[in-house]
């Protein structure tokens, strides 16, 4: 005779759960989808990476007929980062699994999800506090010429790239009501960018509780993005290097009938370009 009764290793597949978890953490993210994946140290021994910077050799200069080009030597900058593990767990009784009320195991998926996300979103934001272009507007609250002369520090020639500026929510109400600003619900269908408001200065605008305030100062960056994303050999304003995805296990305690849930990915998020990257400082 089948066996009918559902038991709990029916209802708690790991590799169901980690398929789940993976696909419903990007739609938690605020800071990391502006980031470059990169899947390269999957699989690769060592948890240390070293990322280069290099230096521009300058511009190409004219040369007289049988005359030698000047040789430049490129040179970089270098900083380590090493991978770390972020963790979260959750315990289920059976009494909670089995009873039918709510969905337990759809909730412990979405918890987890979430407690990820804002471990990743948080060191991507950290990571672009590090920046080494610094815009103080500590002085006054965010305002359209402030935001106009931290983009300038780019120096863009053309000033036609794409960035995206991160802001407290607490600093919407007055961007809204500025005449530069642009609701992105005058936008074309499909325009927006992930979590985008509007725009002001040429800069996209994406609210997240990560912006920091300390001292009565937001420190908001803004980050230029790829040019031209096919192209490989452009180097990101931020990378987040993952060495293994989202990974499930669970362990049975039989003396208290619970089930542990835990969750963990291996990852580090890097600042790659600091050209890319400015951070504006407002007051609050």
């Amino acid at each position: 005779m089948a066996d009918i009764n559902t038991k709990l290793s029916d209802l708690i597949d790991p590799e169901v759960m980690a398929d789940m978890v993976s696909a419903r953490i990007p739609k938690k993210l605020r800071v990391a989808p502006f980031a470059k994946i990169d899947d390269t140290l999957a699989g690769v021994p060592g948890d240390t990476i070293t990322v280069p910077a290099y230096t521009y050799i300058g511009d190409a200069a004219d040369v007289a007929e049988g005359g030698e080009v000047a040789i430049e030597k490129m040179t970089t900058s270098t900083r380590k980062a090493t991978i770390k593990k972020a963790m979260k767990g959750i315990g289920l009784t059976d009494e909670a699994v089995l009873s039918g009320y709510g969905n337990p195991v759809g909730e412990a998926n979405t918890q987890l999800a979430l407690a990820i996300a804002a471990k990743i979103d948080n060191d991507c934001m950290e990571a672009l506090q590090t920046a080494s272009l610094v815009y103080d507007g500590s002085a006054a609250p965010i305002g359209y010429n402030a935001i106009v002369d931290a983009v300038d520090l780019f120096e863009e020639e053309m000033g036609c790239s794409d960035k995206v500026m991160f802001i407290h929510p607490k600093q919407v109400t007055q961007l809204r009501k500025n005449a530069d600003f642009l609701s992105a619900d005058k936008y074309n269908p499909g325009v927006a960018l992930t979590g985008e408001i509007g725009m002001i200065a040429g800069c996209r605008l994406v609210p997240s509780k990560k912006v920091p305030l300390k001292g009565g100062v937001y420190a908001c960056p803004i980050v230029k993005l790829e040019a031209d994303p096919e192209t490989e050999d452009e180097i990101p304003a931020l990378t987040i290097y993952r060495k293994r995805e989202v990974n499930i296990e669970t362990e049975r305690k039989p003396k208290t009938r619970t089930t542990e849930i835990t969750a963990d990915e291996f990852y580090v998020a890097v600042l790659s370009n600091e050209a890319k990257v400015v951070l504006a400082k407002f007051k609050e």
